[in-house]
């Protein structure tokens, strides 16, 4: 208690050099929380709507089904097993039906997923009342980046070219009775929904699917024509993607707190330098060169605390403020592929601030004690007279 006693005195007697040290410092703080706090905010977005617009909890897929190669749309479907029957009835699970087709807006050909899903299903967010309600022969639905792409809006009609299980291809007029918004562009992007019962009657595919979506309640099942698949495995690329950028962003954090440490190892060397006098008074007196030495390592660490300090003072209000507001991105942030809103709640959690909080003081301590060994090597006669040993 003696040594941070003194430590802080010493620190607030040097003034405007300590302080400028701590600012640069609680800069390093409130970098850290701010972008970790928002890659988890976006991750725990992304993960939240992907499990409410699209994967649930977990989906059963057919063993040849590969949503990366469409090749594989062709063979992709199997009839679905009774005993997932009783569990679809018990709303345990939801069939989709996939398969390749073409739509022709304004005479041009755009590649399309042709979908099939039940109209009465309430497992997922998409919005399929609106089929239900539809009057129209053949109504779909089509996602806010898929109307833009194809220059549709809600009640045109388009023709859809599709092939049945015999391969044989076919056409008709289908009505976009919605356009749905969502955070998750994998259910949106080149994606056309229609009821599942108009697509088996389009196909011939009568009760059989691509992928099934589970629940919390889905009782797992052996089959060699299903595979299922876990949330984890499902957002394996998001996750990646967050922590290649949580990454790359911690370059930026480490130069920042680097300069800071920097800082406050070249006042260490000054201070020794300076205070030759006080060092061998204090060793003079009866204090060991370890406690010396400690005494100049708690006055450089304090650094961090008085840093902690600052950064709480003006960070909390910012970082409550954007955790009420969220940071919001700027226009077409959604376009690369990936779940993101047009703007993010961060996650500021304890663990996140203890961990960087511990992280920034054990660096300022390290490199306060490493100037301050010196300490130890000097004699207490020189160092009353102020010379260099």
């Amino acid at each position: 208690m003696l040594a941070l006693r003194l430590a802080f005195k010493n620190l607030f007697g040097a003034g405007l050099k300590t302080w400028l040290n701590v600012l640069v410092l609680s800069f390093s703080f409130i970098l850290i929380i701010f972008y970790n706090g928002m890659m988890d905010g976006w991750n725990k977005q992304a993960i939240t709507d992907t499990k409410a617009w699209e994967i649930g909890a977990g989906q059963l897929w057919e063993k040849d089904y590969d949503p990366y190669d469409p090749y594989t749309l062709i063979d992709a479907h199997a009839v679905i097993p009774s005993a997932m029957q009783q569990q679809m009835e018990e709303g345990k699970a939801l069939p989709v039906l996939v398969a390749q087709a073409a739509i022709y807006p304004q005479g041009r050909l755009q590649n399309v997923m042709l979908k099939g899903i039940p109209k009465d299903q309430k497992m997922l967010e998409l919005p399929t009342e609106a089929l239900q309600n539809s009057r129209a022969t053949t109504p779909a639905m089509i996602g806010r980046r898929m109307a833009g792409s194809a220059k549709l809006t809600t009640g045109d009609e388009v023709l859809l070219r599709w092939r049945d299980k015999n391969g044989t291809f076919d056409a008709r007029e289908i009505t976009i009775a919605k356009i749905f918004d969502s955070n998750v562009p994998s259910i949106d992007n080149g994606q056309v929904w229609i009821p599942l019962d108009i697509m088996y009657e389009m196909t011939g595919m009568e009760g059989e699917a691509t992928l099934l979506v589970t629940n919390e309640d889905y009782q797992p099942m052996a089959d060699e024509n299903w595979v299922f698949k876990s949330p984890k495995e499902l957002l394996s690329d998001v996750t990646a993607i967050i922590e290649a950028k949580k990454g790359s962003a911690a370059i930026m954090y480490i130069l920042l707190l680097g300069i800071a440490l920097l800082a406050i190892f070249d006042t260490q060397v000054l201070s020794i330098f300076r205070r030759q006098k006080e060092i061998g008074t204090y060793i003079a007196l009866g204090m060991t060169r370890a406690q010396v030495v400690r005494l100049f390592t708690v006055e450089g660490g304090a650094h961090s605390l008085l840093a902690a300090g600052l950064a709480a003072l003006y960070g909390t209000p910012l970082f409550y403020y954007l955790k009420k507001v969220g940071i919001p991105l700027p226009p077409g942030s959604d376009s690369a592929g990936l779940p993101i809103s047009s703007e993010i709640i961060p996650v500021f959690g304890l663990g996140l601030i203890l961990g960087t909080t511990l992280l920034v003081v054990i660096s300022a301590t390290i490199v306060s004690y490493l100037p301050a060994r010196k300490i130890a090597r000097m004699k207490p006669t020189e160092a009353l007279k102020g010379k260099i040993q």
